[in-house]
């Protein structure tokens, strides 16, 4: 469905706004009003990542006159891969400084706002309240819900795009005129059963695809042009090149934005509705967690360990804790894994960072393994403290 303008056209473009955007001036929909509507928007973006890369340089090349980027992360090497708004020598720095510098060097024009925290309950709804739109380019489900409750509750609408792999997902939520993000998934999924793109990995390309997407949408929604996509979910993957979209319908039982909604200001803790590992997983890793010292230290004294590693293949070729043998947490979760287990050695589990060595952790418990353990920090906490000549990724 076509929507009217989220915004008023500014008054006027100058001589260099003119020559700058003249490509979307000639274009009848958007034309000189549809250019002065996104000089006058203010749109922020949650995160400089994946989808953020592509987001913030598109919308500071149409012309958004304000651009608001949220991100509390520094650069990472790892990120480079697919976050394009970064560079070498922004390794270290504040992701939001980063994204700045870049967006200011595409369009000189946008005044961009920094906020240089993690979004959380005590700041998203100031923060939000500030802008007409947000696009959405979080990888967690706790930021996801946040973002989208604190949007109803504002009556804001926001674009929420998902990647991972090769599959990339969009949709505009916005509860006015459509459903809202809670319609379409109204529960987190169980905690460890959709992987991070940390845990998978993602297509760098991918992020371009769904973060132009983003933007086109964004575009749409400001200057009152096209079908936006409230009400539909599209789905693109990147392996057989295909693009659809599902039809998602406003749920009239929503506890948000339904009839009668029972969530009518936000949670207390997100992390906490979302779930990081089971209430097994942390139940079982309670008084059964080691350090990577820890573990060293078991090593070099000689203690008759089995050190298993939880990830996947391809994790394992990255970098690997000497002498772990490789059983995937699929395994632990079938069963198969558990035939694979010596009686007479104790048990050390790890991960990337402890959480999927937990998850497992409560299997190998429950089979009756009572002394096993696992590595708090995982993989990562080894190249930390252990040795760092090692690679992170």
């Amino acid at each position: 469905m076509s929507l009217p303008p989220l915004v008023e056209p500014a008054a006027e473009l100058t001589v260099d706004e003119v020559r700058r955007y003249s490509r979307h001036l000639i274009i009848p929909d958007v034309g000189m009003a549809g250019q002065k509507r996104l000089k006058n928007a203010k749109v922020l973006c949650v995160g400089a990542g994946g989808l953020g890369s592509p987001a913030l340089m598109y919308l500071a090349a149409a012309g958004v006159g304000t651009l608001g980027i949220v991100d509390f992360d520094v650069v990472d090497e790892s990120n480079l891969q697919r976050q394009i708004i970064h560079g070498q020598s922004d390794v270290g720095r504040l992701k939001a400084e980063s994204a700045a510098a870049t967006v200011r060097e595409i369009n000189p024009l946008v005044n961009v706002v920094i906020h240089n925290v993690a979004l959380s309950t005590d700041n998203v709804m100031e923060i939000f309240s500030g802008y007409d739109l947000i696009v959405d380019g979080t990888d967690n489900f706790a930021t996801r819900y946040m973002v989208n409750d604190a949007a109803v509750l504002l009556g804001k609408p926001y674009v929420w795009g998902s990647i991972y792999r090769f599959d990339g997902q969009a949709s505009v939520f916005w509860a006015e005129h459509g459903p809202c993000y809670r319609c379409l998934y109204p529960e987190p999924p169980p905690p460890g059963m959709v992987p991070s793109c940390a845990e998978g990995g993602v297509l760098g390309v991918l992020c371009a695809s769904i973060g132009s997407i983003q933007v086109n949408e964004a575009i749409k929604l400001l200057t009152g042009i096209g079908e936006p996509l409230v009400g539909r979910l599209m789905i693109y993957d990147a392996l057989e090149m295909k693009y659809r979209d599902v039809k998602v319908r406003k749920d009239p039982e929503c506890v948000l934005c339904g009839k009668n909604p029972t969530v009518t200001e936000l949670l207390e803790d997100y992390e906490a509705f979302c779930g990081t590992i089971s209430d097994e997983a942390a139940q079982a890793a309670s008084g059964s967690t080691i350090t990577a010292a820890e573990l060293k230290e078991m090593q070099d004294k000689g203690e008759d360990i089995f050190l298993i590693d939880v990830r996947e293949q391809g994790e394992y070729e990255i970098v690997s804790i000497p002498g772990a043998t490789l059983i995937p947490k699929g395994e632990f979760l079938n069963g198969s894994a558990l035939e694979k287990l010596p009686q007479d050695k104790r048990i050390v589990l790890h991960c990337k960072s402890g959480a999927r060595s937990a998850e497992a952790l409560a299997i190998v418990k429950n089979a009756g393994f009572a002394d096993a353990v696992h590595v708090g920090g995982g993989v990562l906490s080894w190249v930390k403290t252990v040795d760092p000549s090692l690679p992170t990724y």
